[in-house]
């Protein structure tokens, strides 16, 4: 592939024949992708956990006003302790990564320390674990039409219910996912 060929800041949206449970009608936002591999984090899997347990569980006291409320994601099967911050361009993070000119990944515990003290992004969603294909996996799983792709949009990415997110994506490309065959074929 050539560099204008990988996926990072797109969408990966699982195809409705997708029965890998781990990915099954799921939406994942890709913030890697090179020769090496691709890394992406699950954005419609909300976990039973709040951002509040999060800063409770890391012993970080929460400034008046800051709201917890936030549900976490299980942004995917690998490393599902680590910490995954995806947030609007803004601030000084030890560990951060660009996405786009708009985007960002955080994975050092410091963004969460100024988001309990209130001094975090303005926009952001918080995810565990993460979801990683090796050299050649994701674009095998392509050919294999196991997922379509569309261009990341931050409406879906922060302001879409979470129940909303797989279809929503889907109509990015013009496509109501629940009306596509799960047969896949090859003409």
């Amino acid at each position: 592939m050539s560099a204008g060929d990988y996926l990072t800041n797109q969408f990966l949206i699982a195809m409705p024949a997708m029965t890998d449970s781990n990915f099954a009608q799921t939406v994942t936002f890709i913030w890697e992708h090179n020769a090496d591999g691709a890394l992406g984090i699950i954005i419609n899997r909300p976990l039973q956990m709040r951002l509040l347990d999060v800063f409770e569980q890391l012993k970080m006291p929460t400034a008046p006003g800051v709201f917890g409320h936030q549900q976490v994601l299980q942004g995917g099967p690998v490393q599902t302790d680590r910490g995954f911050v995806v947030h609007q361009v803004g601030g000084h993070w030890e560990h951060t990564r660009q996405v786009s000119p708009r985007l960002q990944v955080t994975t050092s515990p410091d963004i969460l320390n100024a988001m309990a003290r209130g001094a975090g992004p303005n926009t952001a969603l918080v995810a565990l674990g993460y979801a990683g294909w090796s050299a050649g996996q994701l674009e095998t799983e392509l050919a294999q039409n196991a997922w379509l792709t569309a261009p990341c949009d931050e409406r879906i990415l922060f302001d879409t219910p979470y129940e909303q997110r797989w279809r929503a994506a889907g109509r990015l490309l013009g496509v109501d996912l629940a009306t596509i065959s799960d047969q896949v074929g090859h003409a």
